[in-house]
């Protein structure tokens, strides 16, 4: 692809490997999101969807020379949020200027806004990357961002 630098080519075939199960340099399509998330973008389960993903194991299979096109394009679409763009919104709920937000805004957020997570996701999300809110009921909503994108990162290298 002459929009990727030789490094990002190299990086997605490291990271499309890793779901190469057996060696034939293809994945998966339920696997798509994984790698994309894994190259650092944030594409929403719909983005996924449209590019091939599948919901199914076994639906659908997708090569190497499938996936760098859709890596590119996606690598330069501007909806892709940042950490920054999350903090911004998160700046929103906080009343007072201080760094915190009410700790049931951002549940009710997680639950109820863009591609709704369940009840028990939300509950993992928070125990995992919050803080303990205060007497007052608010956390500090910069370090549960960074856990969050921190976490993600992880879970996806």
């Amino acid at each position: 692809m002459a929009d990727l630098s030789p490094r990002e080519v190299e990086r997605a075939e490291f990271c499309f490997s890793i779901y190469d199960a057996d060696g034939t340099n293809v994945i998966d399509a339920i696997d798509l999101g994984n790698v994309l998330r894994a190259l650092n973008l944030n594409p929403t389960n719909a983005t996924i969807e449209k590019m091939g993903g599948t919901a199914k194991k076994n639906e659908k299979k997708m090569a190497f020379d499938e996936f760098l096109p859709i890596f590119s394009q996606l690598k330069h679409d501007k909806d892709q949020g940042t950490y920054e763009d999350f903090l911004e919104c998160l700046k929103l709920y906080d009343k007072a200027e201080n760094g915190t937000m009410l700790f049931g805004d951002l549940q009710n957020m997680l639950l109820t806004l863009g591609e709704k997570l369940e009840d028990a996701e939300v509950d993992t999300v928070l125990k995992e990357c919050c803080e303990p809110e205060d007497e007052d009921g608010f956390i500090p909503y910069a370090p549960f961002l960074r856990r969050l994108c921190d976490r993600e990162e992880e879970s996806n290298q």
